[in-house]
């Protein structure tokens, strides 16, 4: 069980066991009917103190009369439709409640409820029943984990990629090994292996950065030391890293648009995030064409934006784009030495810097990545800038 899970079922055991001496301190001895907030009347009436603990609960609570009729209901539970009117409308929860009511034992549960609104996804509960007082009134406490699940899955799917990830380079590196060792004797054939060896050892630590850079900033925490940080020097540092695989390719990288402007956060990580978009727009570019970097103000932000000729991305592919891991056209990718981690940190990068990341891209005309920034002082002005934006091959 999980730590959320044994917390919850804590709680749930902890307002059970004082709604129970509310119950009885209040010595229930005959039902009374209630008027509910639609007028209609139902169930028993709710000891003094009860209500008050109900209304303090994160979760959805239940309290049900020996008809099934609903006596209290919290806001959530009505929010997430398991309660209308008088009436609870999990099936799954209300055959609980009458086995809870005809024996006198706890029971907890997982439910799956769907979506009371259109398009809503199925809600995941965690729920706890127990019985309340002399009289067949029963308790039903019901946590949402829908998003612990989510996180849960991210978190496996997550361990499954790196690890396949990492199996890929190590396996290819010990075969390599184990030919040269068998063609010792062949001088030719060990330097074309040893050669295919630093290529996956390459791959491998770049993994492995990726990693170390994603795990840094996927947190959410504030930037330890932001200071001033020049967009023309940053863009400068990200092309002069790519300029290699750019000219082996014959892309022209041309950098333009509105030069001087700044923002506030960590130079670092922002040529990261240009170095990752710009690696991408090259790989994914054929030969001879260009990869445009160009910069603007834009009101109390700065827009920095890559734009390419490349094969473009499918419309089906777009809201995935920016997961870990996820690749359009894997065989290509992993042929090209991507790691499918660098747009996931790009769109941490662009968070941590309190901006957002966008993507244009039709299939045949290319992709533009825009990284929306807050600008430093709060407004795009542009100043002397350090080093010009220049044009590199």
């Amino acid at each position: 069980m999980s730590e959320m899970a044994m917390s919850f079922a804590a709680l749930a055991g902890f307002v059970v066991g004082a709604l129970a001496v509310l119950f009885y301190r209040n010595q229930i001895e005959a039902p009374k009917r209630v008027v509910m907030e639609d007028g209609t009347q139902t169930g028993s009436a709710l000891p003094q103190g009860v209500a008050s603990v109900l209304a303090v609960l994160p979760s959805s609570a239940v309290v049900l009369d020996a008809h099934d009729k609903v006596l209290r209901a919290s806001s959530a539970a009505r929010a997430f439709g398991l309660v209308k009117g008088d009436r609870l409308m999990a099936a799954e929860l209300l055959a609980l409640a009458r086995q809870v009511r005809r024996d006198g034992e706890i029971r907890e549960s997982e439910i799956d409820v769907a979506g009371h609104k259109f398009g809503q996804e199925t809600t995941n509960f965690a729920v706890r029943v127990a019985p309340l007082g002399s009289h067949g009134q029963v308790l039903v406490l019901a946590e949402d984990q829908t998003e612990r699940r989510r996180v849960e899955a991210v978190r496996r799917d997550f361990v499954a990629n790196v690890s396949h990830e990492l199996k890929t380079p190590v396996g290819a590196m010990s075969l390599l090994a184990e030919t040269i060792q068998d063609a010792a004797d062949d001088p030719e054939a060990v330097g074309r292996f040893a050669g295919r060896m630093q290529l996956e050892a390459a791959r491998l630590n770049y993994l492995i950065q990726d990693l170390i850079t994603l795990s840094r900033i996927q947190g959410a925490e504030p930037i330890p030391t932001p200071g001033q940080v020049s967009i023309d020097e940053s863009i400068h540092d990200a092309i002069d890293h790519c300029n290699t695989k750019a000219v082996a390719k014959d892309i022209t990288l041309v950098s333009g648009g509105t030069e001087g402007l700044r923002i506030w956060g960590d130079d670092e990580l922002l040529v990261t995030a240009l170095r990752n978009l710009i690696d991408n727009a090259v790989a994914y570019s054929p030969e001879h064409t260009r990869v445009v970097v160009s910069v603007r103000p834009a009101g109390d932000s700065v827009e920095i934006s890559v734009s390419d000729q490349g094969i473009g991305i499918p419309e089906e592919a777009l809201e995935r784009i920016f997961e870990r891991f996820f690749r359009v056209d894997a065989a290509r990718s992993r042929a090209t030495g991507g790691t499918g981690l660098g747009l996931a940190i790009v769109k941490h990068v662009a968070a941590a810097h309190a901006g957002e990341v966008s993507v244009w891209s039709k299939e045949g005309s290319g992709s533009t990545f825009t990284l929306r920034l807050p600008a430093f002082g709060g407004t795009a002005v542009a100043v002397p800038p350090s080093i010009p934006l220049e044009t590199a091959q």
